[in-house]
């Protein structure tokens, strides 16, 4: 009996064995798990997944060993055993006995080891966005669908019964007829200055940490916890966190039409933006100041905005980052740890807590490796989606002029600049991008 087929057991199976049997076989059959990253958002997810009894972390993969101590002992400590280290993820997918690969990583390194794991028959947890780019997005999931892998993209609110409560009282009328809805972001984040190029640290794999990129010298902020601010490695903050709150107004927004028997959503036709490197006199590269505006032509027009000011420190609709989505009757927004409802004059409906824990988005990733179901934040169907959003937004900014977008291809009409962007000039070898 395989490792699936006993954890789809029968209840009376289980009854029939002592507890210690019960216990023992319990952590034989756990899910397998290689971790790719041990710092960063990839410390959290070692942690969620340690501390879940239906994972067992068994190696981590990691280009600077000095981020792997502190990782490596809360595992350990979590889960009741000690994970092996490796500094190369591929050691992960020649592994048979792994069921799983969660990957952890910047942004320009999600769509390789996605790919490669799918086709090395593991199914997958990858941080979003879901690529660097549009194209490297699309192969991503053209791997998922040919290999049958469960893939989820780490957009956690989709578990959370906060975002599930709130798209329920959309679903219900309450707010009347919706046809706007908007996302912002405006967590200040600070000035990286212009440090010189240096050396690499000695505890790095620097070839290995720049993998499809450019090759360029080692500069510290091009590195841990600021690459995403660089065009080579990272999709700004609208791909960081602006990924989050356009999905939370995408979700609403959908809601809305089943409570209005509207046709559906996905992609918008038109996306037009202007911003830019406005505020912060910095190496950074992608916008500080950003507005866009994403056009859907379905049975009723319909309006999506996002706003970006990582240079304000205060809040809109009192949140600091967030959603809203409009209704003729009330309006909703949505923030980190709560919804609330306003109508007329701004008269408080309704206001429901909750968090933004990753927690229920682990379990329900590995409990859809054991039923094979579709995750919270499938990739296909949500997170690609999603992504695409995010790329295409910050594709708009950079060439300066409204984009038309062919929602079946993933291609702009008749702009070969704004298409160039979709992917990369040309990804560096050996890491060129996988052919599923």
């Amino acid at each position: 009996m395989d490792r699936r087929t006993f954890l789809q057991g029968s209840a009376a199976g289980l009854a029939s064995l002592s507890l210690e049997q019960v216990a023992k076989a319990a952590a034989s059959e756990r899910i397998r798990v290689g971790m790719i990253g041990a710092g960063g958002r990839a410390s959290a997810l070692n942690r969620h997944f340690a501390e879940n009894p239906q994972a067992e972390i068994v190696t981590i993969a990691e280009i600077d060993s000095a981020r792997l101590g502190n990782t490596v002992e809360t595992v350990t400590k979590l889960q009741g055993k000690q994970p092996s280290v490796t500094q190369d993820f591929r050691h992960l997918l020649d592994d048979n006995s792994l069921d799983a690969i969660v990957v952890g990583t910047p942004d320009h390194w999600h769509a390789i080891p996605t790919i490669l794991a799918c086709q090395a028959g593991k199914d997958v947890y990858v941080e979003k966005p879901d690529g660097h780019n549009i194209v490297e997005g699309q192969r991503m999931v053209a791997a998922m669908k040919k290999h049958n892998r469960v893939v989820q993209l780490g957009s956690q609110h989709r578990s959370t019964e906060r975002l599930q409560s709130a798209l329920a009282y959309i679903r219900s009328g309450a707010l009347g007829r919706c046809l706007v809805a908007k996302a912002w972001e405006s967590t200040k984040q600070g000035n990286i200055g212009n440090p010189p190029d240096g050396t690499p640290p000695e505890t790095v794999d620097y070839d290995m940490w720049l993998g499809p990129a450019k090759k360029r010298p080692f500069n510290k902020n091009r590195f841990h916890g600021r690459w995403r601010w660089f065009h080579d490695y990272g999709t700004g903050d609208l791909g960081n966190d602006g990924v989050h709150r356009l999905d939370m107004a995408f979700a609403a927004l959908n809601a809305a039409c089943e409570a209005q028997g509207d046709a559906a959503i996905s992609l918008p036709s038109k996306i037009s933006a202007t911003g830019g490197k406005w505020y912060f006199d910095d190496m950074q590269e992608w916008p500080d100041t950003l507005q866009v505006t994403y056009e859907y032509q379905s049975d009723t027009p319909k309006i999506l905005t996002y706003e970006m000011r990582i240079w304000a420190p205060y809040h809109y609709h009192g949140e600091s980052e967030g959603a809203v989505i409009y209704g003729d009757k009330a309006h909703m927004t949505i923030g980190n740890s709560r919804w609330r409802v306003y109508g007329e004059r701004g008269k408080l409906i309704k206001e429901v807590k909750g968090d933004s824990d990753a927690t229920p988005h682990v379990a329900n990733f590995l409990d859809c490796i054991k039923t094979r179901s579709k995750p919270a934040c499938d990739l296909e169907t949500v997170g690609h989606p999603a992504s695409v959003l995010c790329h295409a937004g910050n594709i708009a900014a950079r060439v300066g002029r409204t984009l038309v977008l062919d929602p079946k291809t993933e291609t702009f009409e008749n702009d070969d600049a704004a298409n160039q962007l979709r992917g990369r000039e040309e990804w560096r070898k050996p890491w060129i991008l996988p052919e599923v």
